[in-house]
């Protein structure tokens, strides 16, 4: 009876290992379903130079390119919608595909049909037993967006300080506050923080919803951590407001309500002061951030 009843309990889970093993070898992202098995020559023709084939980022090109490639055999990802640990979801592998990753060398794969781009997910996901065993978490909820004010923006660097940012980014947001040059990736390498003036984009997308999932999620593998329980939800759009201001040279609507650089009237029929003096996102973030912080 032992005997029948360990050989039961080999076969059902070896079933559901070949289940979720099978599983692990398909994506399934914006009504396709990507394949492993026809994603390997994609990969190795667009992806082994840097990742190598072996998927474990030391490829022909690595040693010359700053920061390294991802390793993807240890199925750590910056850019996810998921927690803070947990492996990205099918779409969130595909959506890096389709805009990169910028001030590095991973460039967009746009123009591979979509098709070849899942497939290539389900390759890359092959590296790692973890998504065999785990599967992808659950998407973090972005709250809807809060109103664009100078009332927020002030909240925004009085919250940057809060959480410390000015440590690693700097006061201005050039990358370069006291901490900048001690840190280090998951591989004990160098990792710069980013430099939030050099671009209207950020390394996990353009958008303020993608900056305010950054925020909550982190960036896996790196020194940026989760800030999901650090600030509420309105104190982390009023972050990702105020960090906008930082990128001086771009027209957005936070600029253009900092450089107005008074508040609204509470009657709008009311006139606005012409006396009054418009401050730079420079001005404006000296003013909040405290002395000694870059």
């Amino acid at each position: 009876m032992k005997i029948l009843l360990r050989f039961a309990l080999h076969v059902v889970v070896t079933s559901v290992g070949i289940s979720i093993s099978g599983y692990a070898q398909e994506s399934r992202v914006h009504g396709l379903t990507g394949h492993a098995s026809t994603g390997g020559d994609a990969f190795k023709r667009n992806c082994a130079g840097c990742h190598a084939a072996s998927g474990d980022g030391k490829g022909t090109f690595a040693p010359y390119l700053d920061p390294r490639p991802r390793d993807l055999t240890a199925a750590v990802y910056h850019c996810r919608s998921t927690p803070s640990g947990s492996l990205p979801t099918d779409d969130d592998l595909y959506d890096t595909m389709m805009r990169g990753i910028v001030t590095t060398a991973m460039p967009f794969w746009r123009p591979l049909p979509p098709q070849t781009r899942a497939d290539m997910v389900a390759y890359i996901k092959k590296f790692s037993p973890r998504f065999a065993s785990e599967g992808a978490g659950v998407p973090l909820t972005i709250p809807p967006e809060t109103q664009i004010t100078f009332d927020g923006i002030e909240q925004g660097a009085a919250v940057y300080q809060k959480l410390a940012c000015a440590s690693c980014h700097g006061a201005k947001g050039h990358g370069d506050g006291p901490n900048a040059d001690t840190l280090t990736d998951i591989k004990h390498r160098p990792d710069a923080p980013y430099d939030f003036t050099v671009t209207a984009r950020f390394k996990c997308g353009a958008t303020n919803q993608e900056l305010y999932r950054t925020m909550i999620t982190g960036m896996d593998g790196t020194p940026m951590k989760s800030y999901a329980q650090s600030a509420t939800p309105d104190e982390m759009w009023q972050l990702v407001h105020f960090v906008r201001t930082l990128q001086a040279a771009r027209k957005s609507e936070e600029n253009r309500v900092l450089k107005a650089g008074r508040r609204k009237p509470a009657d709008e029929s009311m006139e606005i002061d012409p006396k009054s003096k418009p401050r730079t996102p420079a001005e404006f973030a000296n003013s909040r951030i405290a002395s000694g912080t870059e």
